[in-house]
């Protein structure tokens, strides 16, 4: 009698361990805090939505010998989850991811966009400023233009802007100091942050990837010899959310801090987000006599290493002459 009782209760307890969960909606959020107890889990299970006895499920993480390996995290659990499948995404910690992707060339504002309309991540830089942003990134006083590498992050729903922004900016400074550690041992740039200027400007500058390196290349061209940069995204920056998508002569001659037509050297910031490429192409800049480049209307370039040389190629790419 006593084996046929228990190989009932067996039984029984197999077939709820393979039964799916009720649960409130279609979906259900389940948030483990660090160092939550195997009973809290269970707990906070069932105050989540799932219609579950809580010391069932709890003795269930028990005798299963994986209770202490539950790990904390953001999870998802849908329709058709049961007990055994439960345990398994906690103990593998199958959290519930989305992402977020930063783009090359973006500058600070958009990423502040994108980071706005991020889904399910917790808007905790929403009322900051940008100091007060570099400030919790342990970057007082640093601009924030420019420091954030372009690539997709993935974060756990309820996560922190700032715990995103705190990778893209430990991302960027890698990425900056392995480029740096590559420079051309003739380059004009004194620092790794003046590379990272000019690796914005190659990348707003760059129509096609092969023009990279010899974009680069004007440019340090034109550092060496002190002539002025004039390029016209720095110009654009400058002017910022006034700009309305039409460079006029005008615009030009407004000096800004930015105006690289009304100011030599560098730019005082990073005018976007170089990526990987860009950031080599101006610490590597290609050997080229060019000192102009113009749009041909393609995407591509066409270089020039004399005044007269891109008189001709503006008439012809640019004026249709």
């Amino acid at each position: 009698m006593g084996l046929l009782i228990a190989g009932l209760l067996a039984g029984a307890a197999a077939w709820w361990l393979n039964q799916p969960l009720a649960l409130s909606s279609e979906t259900v959020d389940l948030s483990i805090e660090p160092g939550t107890s195997p009973r809290g889990v269970a707990q906070a299970a069932a105050e989540a939505g799932v219609d579950v006895n809580p010391t069932l499920l709890f003795w269930w993480f028990r005798l299963s010998g994986d209770a202490r390996q539950i790990r904390a995290g953001s999870y998802e659990l849908a329709r058709g989850a049961t007990p055994r499948t439960l345990l398994q995404m906690l103990v593998r910690g199958e959290e519930s991811l989305r992402s977020v992707t930063l783009v090359e060339g973006w500058n600070w504002r958009q990423v502040r966009q994108a980071l706005s309309r991020a889904e399910q991540l917790r808007p905790d830089t929403e009322n900051l400023s940008d100091e007060m942003i570099m400030s919790q990134l342990g970057r007082a006083g640093l601009p924030a233009e420019g420091r954030f590498f372009p690539d997709t992050y993935t974060y756990a729903k309820g996560s922190s802007d700032l715990a995103v922004l705190r990778r893209a900016l430990h991302a960027m400074e890698k990425k900056l100091d392995a480029a740096w550690a590559q420079r051309a041992p003739d380059t004009p740039l004194k620092t790794p942050t003046e590379a990272l200027i000019l690796a914005s400007i190659v990348e707003k500058e760059t129509g096609k990837p092969a023009d990279r390196a010899v974009i680069a290349g004007v440019f340090v061209n034109r550092l060496r010899i002190g002539m002025m940069l004039q390029t016209d995204p720095t110009v654009i920056y400058g002017l910022g959310e006034s700009f309305d998508g039409n460079l006029r002569k005008r615009h030009l001659q407004a000096d800004t801090a930015w105006n690289t037509y009304t100011r030599a050297g560098l730019p005082p910031t990073p005018i976007a987000m170089p990526g990987k490429a860009s950031l080599l192409a101006a610490v590597q800049p290609a050997q080229t006599k060019a000192l102009y480049f113009v749009a041909r209307g393609d995407g591509s370039s066409q270089f020039s290493a004399t005044l007269d040389e891109h008189n001709r190629a503006v008439n012809k790419f640019q004026r249709g002459q």
